[in-house]
């Protein structure tokens, strides 16, 4: 019990010290034809900063996660990208591939929204403080656990600022599972149609394909997760 009252309290705190970014659609976007595609890994706070421009223009996309030491998907981004360096971004829809977390957020900006990014995220050496303070609470947590790769990627609807999706997340990046990530922020336009289908407005909501399986609360699918896909 106490371990998970610690976690579950290390990822609020996570959560407060990023200031609440991720937390409440921005602009609702315009929706890409084919998924983007982002190579990243949680406890990277330059990933973080993309992760939370997400949220907040309601974009999805499928992650593709490369911890450190990550054997799956970690090389697969080196050898197409030609660098060692996240979050990485690929866009089947326009056959961009993109570095650097400050582009690839103006990118997204002027690509599928109005072209304005937020202060918040202007702010340079600041902004990328911010987002590493969010990395601190939770330092430890990601690291590579050898893990069974689904035939079909999972399936994820979250928030960046939910401090019980950040566990969800930590999961899937551990396990270096490929999932959909279906962004359904406060605002978002996406929710009424995820009540619909899952019958209440609670995440993180796991949908696997693989097994058909569907699950609410953080702690029953961390366990699935490792019940299902640990090695």
């Amino acid at each position: 019990m106490f371990g998970r009252t610690l976690d579950v309290a290390t990822s609020w705190l996570a959560s407060g010290l990023t200031v609440g970014r991720g937390l409440r659609v921005r602009m609702t976007a315009r929706q890409p034809e084919a998924l983007l595609e982002l190579y990243e890994f949680e406890s990277c706070p330059f990933c973080r900063k993309v992760r939370e421009t997400l949220s907040e223009l309601d974009l999805d996309a499928m992650i593709y996660p490369c911890p450190p030491n990550g054997t799956r998907f970690r090389p697969v981004a080196i050898e197409r990208g030609g660098k060692k360096q996240f979050p990485f971004l690929v866009d089947p829809n326009t056959k961009r591939e993109l570095y650097e977390s400050d582009e690839i957020i103006r990118y997204l900006a002027h690509e599928y929204a109005d072209g304005v990014v937020p202060l918040a995220e202007r702010m340079g050496p600041l902004t990328t403080l911010r987002s590493g303070l969010g990395s601190l609470p939770r330092a430890g947590r990601v690291h590579v656990v050898p893990s069974k790769a689904p035939a079909t990627p999972l399936e994820l609807w979250s928030f960046e600022a939910s401090p019980f999706c950040r566990i969800v997340r930590e999961a899937l990046c551990n396990l270096e599972l490929p999932h959909v990530l279906h962004n359904v922020a406060k605002g978002s336009a996406k929710r009424d149609s995820f009540v619909a289908r899952s019958g209440k407005m609670m995440v993180p909501f796991l949908h696997d394909p693989n097994t058909k399986s569907s699950l609410f609360e953080s702690a029953e699918i961390v366990r699935y997760l490792e019940d299902t896909y640990r090695a």
